[in-house]
């Protein structure tokens, strides 16, 4: 993991020079941070934006504060000097192994695929099996049983699709809503 972390002044104005300003914020900055750090058990390459400073020996100052503020973590860490940016990168070993807790369990639609079969191509499959049971079955009258979803799609307007089909084979196609089902779940029951 990487983490990011900026250091800014916000309204402070309590040393008369910029450079002392940046230095007090800076130390605090990091006391601060390298308590967190153990706090979270923060691991991976973790940098900080510290407040930029000009001279250099405020720079090795601070180096060398936030070592000492990291001295006491358990965790097997190493501290790279500022760059000319003031950028401080480290490298820090989580102590405790990451806890996750899984909360999730495989959709029954895909099987945990991720992937299920587009709804249009749905309504033309339920059509198809509608054709060849009307057609070549020659059954009277069909009843249909889908997810409330698609049975509010089926009977949806004047022209809906069950008044389609209906037209069409001069049969009528009963369709019922059931949450039993997945959303493209469904089943023919014969009327006859």
């Amino acid at each position: 993991a990487m983490h990011v972390i900026d250091v800014n002044s916000g309204n402070r104005k309590g040393e008369k020079n910029q450079e002392a300003n940046a230095l007090a914020t800076n130390l605090e900055a990091a006391t601060e941070i390298a308590r967190l750090l153990k706090l979270r058990d923060m691991g991976g390459i973790i940098s900080i934006d510290f407040i930029d400073m000009h001279e250099r020996k405020n720079n090795k100052a601070l180096h060398e504060h936030f070592k000492s503020a990291m001295k006491d973590d358990r965790a097997k860490h190493n501290i790279l000097s500022p760059s000319r940016f003031g950028v401080v990168e480290l490298t820090r070993q989580r102590v405790r192994p990451e806890t996750e807790i899984k909360t999730a369990e495989l959709c029954p639609s895909c099987k945990g695929t991720g992937e299920v079969s587009p709804t249009i191509l749905v309504i033309d499959e339920i059509e198809n099996n509608i054709n060849y049971l009307f057609g070549e079955k020659n059954h009277k009258s069909l009843s249909l049983v889908v997810h409330p979803f698609v049975e509010a799609y089926l009977k949806k307007g004047i022209n809906s699709i069950q008044r389609k089909w209906f037209l069409k084979h001069k049969k009528w196609v009963a369709v019922k809503g059931t949450a039993k089902f997945q959303l493209l779940q469904y089943e023919f029951e014969d009327v006859m």
